[in-house]
């Protein structure tokens, strides 16, 4: 009777656990995902093309594409080298480094974008100059792109960080014994070992800088078809009450939100079959 009850036990507290796990996702992340596009296509397909008819729709979809090409390919290339001083050598400041990674983590978007108001705003002597130089950075596009890289640069560093430092510096050592350089030490080593790390972080990278609110909230200024990103552009919207147009915008971030699911699940599988093919 003992074993009996064991093993009941084993088979039903999974089953309440998957359960649980299955109504979470069900109620914070299906019905969400799938109420969306039945808003958006409350009016039909018709009422839908008609949301991007919008000439301010199409704008904030450029400008959204514009800030991501240029926030996440500097990212990536603060992350890989911040990653690799970090892992692969010792220094003074190091942990001081490691901090400043991890500030946007720890401050609101909000605060960030309120900072950015502060250090370049009409009111300071260095937002006086640009203004008078004719030079815009607050309530235009520079502004918005201050504040997504400012939001967004963790996440390829924090990726390549701990992976690197599980690879070690062994390979490295040997490559440089043997006579390699410093550059093809870094293309012929090491960013082989770190490309799927590297994507993920890309991906997390691309999709926060297409999603932020916050931070470009209070840099943007709100206007219609200059600096509204579509977050901002979506909350217009909502708040004149066209909720069909909202919904139908709001499709193209839930589609980027499943596509980057599907990438990191792929990129997770892609880590994991390598990891044992390595082993084996």
């Amino acid at each position: 009777m003992k074993n009996v009850s064991i093993n009941w036990t084993d088979r039903i507290i999974p089953a309440i656990f998957i359960i649980i796990s299955l109504l979470f996702l069900t109620l914070f992340l299906v019905l969400p995902l799938a109420a969306i596009f039945v808003e958006a296509f409350r009016k039909g397909i018709e009422g839908y093309c008609d949301s991007f008819r919008d000439p301010y729709a199409w704008a904030s979809i450029r400008l959204t594409l514009v800030t991501a090409a240029i926030a996440v390919p500097i990212n990536v290339v603060f992350g890989v080298v911040a990653a690799w001083c970090i892992a692969k050598f010792e220094f003074r400041g190091k942990n001081v480094l490691i901090t400043l990674i991890d500030l946007p983590f720890a401050v609101s978007p909000v605060i960030a974008g309120l900072i950015f108001v502060l250090a370049f705003g009409r009111q300071t002597t260095l937002g006086g100059w640009l203004i008078d130089h004719d030079i815009k950075i607050i309530f235009a596009v520079p502004g918005i792109v201050l504040a997504t890289i400012f939001v967004t640069f963790p996440f390829v560093a924090r990726e390549l960080i701990p992976l690197m430092q599980e690879q070690g510096t062994s390979e490295e050592e040997a490559a440089v014994s043997l006579g390699a350089n410093g550059w093809d030490v870094f293309w012929k080593i090491t960013l082989p070992n770190i490309k799927w790390g590297l994507l993920y972080g890309i991906i997390l990278c691309n999709a926060r800088a297409m999603g932020e609110f916050g931070a470009v909230s209070v840099v943007s200024g709100h206007i219609r078809g200059e600096t509204n990103t579509m977050p901002l552009y979506i909350e217009t919207l909502h708040a004149g009450y066209e909720s069909v147009a909202a919904f139908s915008v709001a499709t193209l971030l839930a589609a980027l939100a499943l596509v980057t699911l599907i990438a990191k699940t792929i990129v997770e599988w892609k880590v994991k079959r390598e990891r044992m093919t390595d082993d084996s």
